[in-house]
């Protein structure tokens, strides 16, 4: 299901691993932004998948883009995750999976396992890509080839 290409995206407002709260419209008409929704703090596919923004942020960052990872791990969680990782953008918490119910993101197994989307959104806060696939390793690719477009036009 979940949000379409050309919807509005969500406001939402929720902490991040530093405890300070980040509110999505202070960068609506200022940044495009990159929104990846995961699983599970730790876990193998997880890991693979933060790493890969990690990896590809200064690409991210010099087209102009803000990247965000959400998941229902706790600040504290996802503090000791970032640290280890050495993740230079913020991880979100989404403890009542309220902004997932907002991006209409769907659980996967039997609702046991919370989905894995990434979106795209330009500056003016219109959805441009979404990708759905419990597949990690193609999320930052995908959404970074979404960017580079978006810069082109």
């Amino acid at each position: 299901m979940g949000l379409k290409v050309g919807q509005v995206m969500p406001q939402f407002t929720l902490q991040d691993q530093d405890g300070k709260l980040f509110n999505s419209n202070d960068l609506v008409g200022k940044k495009t932004l990159v929104i990846f929704f995961y699983p599970k703090d730790y876990t193998p596919g997880c890991t693979i998948e933060v790493c890969s923004f990690r990896d590809s942020y200064e690409e991210f960052t010099e087209l102009g883009a803000v990247v965000i990872g959400i998941s229902s791990d706790s600040e504290n969680t996802h503090r000791r995750f970032a640290s280890k990782y050495k993740l230079p953008f913020k991880l979100l918490a989404d403890r009542q999976k309220n902004v997932y119910s907002l991006f209409q993101v769907e659980s996967k197994l039997f609702n046991l396992l919370p989905g894995r989307e990434t979106y795209v959104v330009n500056k003016e806060g219109h959805i441009q890509m979404v990708f759905n696939s419990i597949n990690a390793s193609k999320h930052m690719e995908k959404a970074l080839n979404a960017v580079k477009k978006l810069n082109s036009k």
